[in-house]
């Protein structure tokens, strides 16, 4: 490595540039890329009162190995669109397992650490549950979650649904992403 922050093992958000990819990685491929758009997250979620709406940037690459590196980072917004702050941020792989089956690994700051299986629903959308959560004492206070992904007229779109220790699912995220690349 000489010079620059560049790592001496390509990563890439593109089939057309680094490492090839890897053949396992078709059920995921679609969501490849940098994504960039704006969601509403409950105030469970944001710290405040009602809903809030939020900014994100998310990533899916790939070093020409079996799996997706995934990193997203969000912003609250106010109503006005001015950014407010930072607010969820996650990171971990997407593990194709057969030709529908994935595995969703995810990690927060927030002391969350969550393990996902699903399957491909269609070759653009994937449905996942909670397999297994582990948290630290001040985490928050989530026994199951339920993500579901799509990519719909070319925008990459989630919700993510998550219950309590007594209660039922509640929509907790939801976003509309544009690709960048």
């Amino acid at each position: 490595m000489t010079g620059g922050t560049e790592l001496p093992v390509p990563d890439t958000v593109d089939v057309r540039s680094g490492p090839d990819v890897s053949e396992e990685l078709l059920a995921v491929l679609p969501l490849l890329g940098e994504w960039h758009g704006e969601g509403v997250m409950t105030s469970a979620v944001a710290g405040s009162a009602g809903d809030v709406r939020f900014g994100q940037w998310t990533r899916f690459g790939h070093d020409g190995r079996a799996f997706l590196a995934y990193e997203s980072r969000t912003w609250r917004l106010t109503d006005d669109g001015r950014v407010a702050g930072p607010a969820v941020r996650e990171s971990g792989f997407w593990r194709p397992r057969g030709r529908d089956d994935v595995e969703l690994l995810v990690t927060s700051p927030d002391g969350l650490v969550e393990l996902y299986v699903g399957r491909a629903r269609t070759t653009t959308s994937w449905e996942l549950t909670s397999d297994v959560l582990a948290r630290t004492p001040d985490a928050p206070d989530v026994s199951r979650s339920v993500r579901l992904y799509g990519i719909v007229e070319g925008a990459l779109m989630y919700a993510i649904d998550r219950a309590d220790a007594d209660g039922p699912l509640r929509p907790t995220m939801s976003a509309r992403l544009e690709r960048l690349r």
